[in-house]
This record gives structure tokens, C-alpha cells and sequence, in this order.
């Protein structure tokens, strides 16, 4: 019998804690609320984990799945089998495919961090006008010297374990990546050449006399850029909306989160993980693509 929907469990690869005994309660819960549950498939041992089923709908088994785990530190996700392998990303730089905020860290050399980052984090939390809220704090770095973007790329960027991973394998299977930050584009043009994105989009700092100005350029890249970057490209691909997949973490990417076929909240803030299909809260980056099924032989080496 062929399996419409699948439930996929995916614990975080330093800790491999997905035991037989946690797959078997999850298969129960789908068997005791009417599931027709086929052999399982691991993707990666004690890592990932696919539960074909048939019988009851995806929400049903999502429900089932977070009720039989419990506390356990497990992602999961319920879904159809069908365009379940995406062939467009966009993804959010900051938070996401990589570890920290750029422009905090900016701040940091200016002895300006705490400031700084009480307004990102209010903007990702939505609380704040995202545009407003970054030329209130780009205004914060004028008169710094261009150098220290690069020491501020060198010594603070540090990737999201499985970015690479994750955007080459996208890559190897047909997919176009796209990476579209709210952030700059010094560092998204570094951050890209470093994990593969075909595409990347961001904020331009204005730098005069090789000081930054405390201005960006214009039109400001924000939540409605991301979104009419993913239905640009969806379309341009010739793609249907179930072929594409958003990732990002906090509130400017909730419209992309919301329009993709997948939209996928990473270590996200509440706002963003409420509007998303899925929630990555203890696996990586690779639990993109065990949510599309490939199994850890199907990766590209980092």
C-alpha cells in the first residue's frame, strides 16, 4: 500500500537521542487515533526518523506525534508525501544560516552592543517597524571605520551548524537557493560564497571617505522583500507554491514563513514559529532535509 503522508522526528546530531523507544510511542499515538502505520525509515540513525502513514490527516498525526513525545528534546513534522522534495529555498542570513546578528556585533566594536541589541530583538519579536527600528540603528554606527566590517565578518560570523550541508545538497538536487537578509550585504555576499546560495539579497550601508554614514541604501530589503523574492523566484522556476520552502527566525519573515509551500521556523521567536508550518527548535540546519526525506547519505559534504 502506498503512503499519502509522512511524520518525520528529527533530534539534534550532537546529542543522536532518537531511541526506538520514542519512534515506537509515536507510531502508537498514530495507530491508537486510526493511522495505518507502514514500515519506518530511518534517515540517520538515532537522528531522523520517516513514519509513513495513511488513514488520518496530517494535523491529526502532528497532534498525535507532540502528545507521544511529550518533553523529549524532538522536533516533528506531519505532511503529504507528495512535493514533499522542494525546489526553491529563500532563507533569512541572521539567526538562521548563521549564529549571531551582524549588526549587534557591529555595535560591539563601537562599544554600543546592549544598546543595539535590545532594538533587534524587539524588531524580531515584531514589536517594532522593522525599517525604523534598523536606520534607528545603522544612525548608531556612523563614522565607523569600513575595516571593522571585515573584522567584525572575520572574528564574529560563525555558520549555523548544517548550513552548508543543508544549501549544497538543495543545490546538488535541482533546487535554487536564495538568501535574502534584512541584514547587509558585505555579509551576505561572504556568507553565500561560503555556503553555496545561488542568490543573495540585503541592505547596502552607505560608506563615504571609507567610514560608514549611518544611512543604507534604498529601497530598505525587508519582510516584503523576502516575500516577493520567494514569489519571484517561484515564478521565474516555473514552480508551483508546494515546490518552495522559507526559513527564518524572527518577525520579517513571517510573510515568506506563511507563503511557502514549507515554511519552516528556526530556533525561532514565538511570532515567527506560530505562523510556520514547521518548527526546528533542537535539531540543525540539516532538519530541512530530513523534513524533505533525504537521508544522510543524500547530503553534500560541508
Amino acid at each position: 500500500m502506498t503512503m499519502a503522508n509522512v511524520l518525520t522526528l528529527i533530534a539534534s546530531p550532537e546529542t543522536a537521542d532518537l531511541t526506538d523507544q520514542l519512534v515506537k510511542r509515536a507510531c502508537d499515538s498514530l495507530r491508537q487515533a486510526g493511522a495505518i502505520v507502514q514500515d519506518i525509515r530511518w534517515l540517520a540513525p538515532k537522528i531522523a526518523v520517516d513514519i509513513p502513514f495513511n488513514g488520518i490527516a496530517p494535523n491529526i498525526a502532528q497532534q498525535q506525534a507532540g502528545i507521544a513525545l511529550g518533553n523529549a528534546p524532538i522536533d516533528f513534522f506531519a505532511q503529504p508525501v507528495a512535493d514533499r522534495q522542494k525546489k526553491l529555498l529563500v532563507a533569512d542570513m541572521d539567526s538562521t544560516i548563521i549564529q549571531v546578528e551582524c549588526i549587534d556585533e557591529l555595535a560591539d566594536f563601537a562599544g554600543l552592543k546592549e544598546k543595539v541589541a535590545k532594538i533587534t530583538e524587539a524588531a524580531m519579536r515584531g514589536e517594532l517597524d522593522f525599517a525604523e527600528a534598523l536606520q534607528e540603528r545603522v544612525a548608531l554606527l556612523a563614522g565607523m571605520d569600513v575595516s571593522v566590517l571585515e573584522k567584525a565578518f572575520t572574528e564574529r560570523v560563525v555558520l549555523m551548524p548544517g548550513a552548508i550541508e543543508m544549501v549544497k545538497t538543495m543545490n546538488k538536487m535541482g533546487a535554487k537557493t536564495v538568501l535574502v537578509s534584512g541584514g547587509f550585504t558585505f555579509f551576505t555576499n561572504r556568507v553565500a560564497r561560503q555556503t553555496g546560495f545561488h542568490i543573495n539579497r540585503a541592505n547596502t550601508l552607505n560608506i563615504e571617505n571609507d567610514q560608514l554614514t549611518g544611512t543604507v541604501g534604498h529601497p530598505i530589503v525587508d519582510a516584503n522583500t523576502k516575500l516577493h523574492s520567494l514569489e519571484e523566484f517561484r515564478q521565474a522556476q516555473g514552480l508551483q507554491i508546494n515546490q518552495t520552502l522559507a526559513v527564518g527566525d524572527g518577525a520579517n519573515d513571517i510573510p515568506m514563513i506563511k507563503a511557502a509551500g514549507l515554511g519552516v521556523a528556526y530556533h525561532a521567536k514565538p511570532a515567527a514559529a506560530e505562523a510556520a508550518d514547521a518548527q526546528i527548535n533542537h535539531g540543525d540546519l540539516t532538519a530541512l532535509l530530513y523534513l524533505q526525506g533525504y537521508h544522510q547519505d543524500d547530503f553534500a559534504i560541508a
